[in-house]
């Protein structure tokens, strides 16, 4: 499995079940959207892209081919029209992932019993009033209890955010513990590190 990182909360995760892409929002460029048989998830409606092969925007449960995909709603950071935007669990090659939108801190203990156990977490971390900051993005890392962080929506000077964003590094002080700067993520065979790591993804 390989998960590359594209820039906001949006990241491509390729596995030999599938494709799964994730928020494709306008500020970021993921030509794998058009591709016959990957898979898009989006955390909100407002990031649906106009143009894709399938897209899931709805909680519920979705099998296709080896990829196991359960969408869970859950409070949304910004709220101001009663909206709520949707987590995901997928399994792909026997990893458990969690992927997080733009939610509100902490997570209910329901929530949590949906997640279930979760081998990688991939969460916006950026703050500024928008989305999740480095302190409750790290109280909900702990809260899961993962061993894989992949930090998203962050401070980076080639995207435009709705507002200014922390750097990663805020998040990483606040965690603590390993981290590791990396390219991409390669989880060969499944093999996950024994203590919680944050991979900081390069921008493709």
């Amino acid at each position: 499995m390989e998960i590359d990182f594209r820039g906001a909360n949006s990241v491509v995760v390729k596995s030999k079940a599938g494709t799964i892409v994730t928020d494709p929002t306008d500020n970021v460029k993921v030509n794998e959207i058009n591709n016959d048989g990957v898979i898009t998830i989006v955390t909100q409606d407002d990031f649906i892209p106009k143009k894709a092969s399938f897209v899931i925007n709805m909680p519920g449960e979705y099998e296709h081919n080896d990829i196991s995909i359960i969408g869970m709603p859950m409070q949304r950071h910004i709220d101001p029209d009663g909206k709520v935007g949707v987590a995901y669990r997928l399994v792909l090659d026997g990893v458990r992932i969690a992927v997080l939108g733009h939610i509100l801190a902490p997570i209910s203990d329901d929530d949590l019993e949906a997640l279930g156990v979760v081998d990688v977490l991939i969460l916006p971390v950026g703050g500024g009033g928008y989305t999740l900051d480095a302190k409750d993005a790290a109280a909900i890392t702990r809260q899961i209890g993962p061993k894989v962080v992949i930090p998203t929506h962050y401070e980076d000077k080639d995207i435009k955010y709705e507002v200014p964003q922390e750097p990663v590094e805020a998040f990483i002080k606040e965690i603590g513990g390993n981290y590791e700067k990396v390219d991409s993520l390669k989880l060969k065979n499944g093999a996950l590190p024994e203590v919680l790591t944050v991979y900081e993804l390069k921008r493709k």
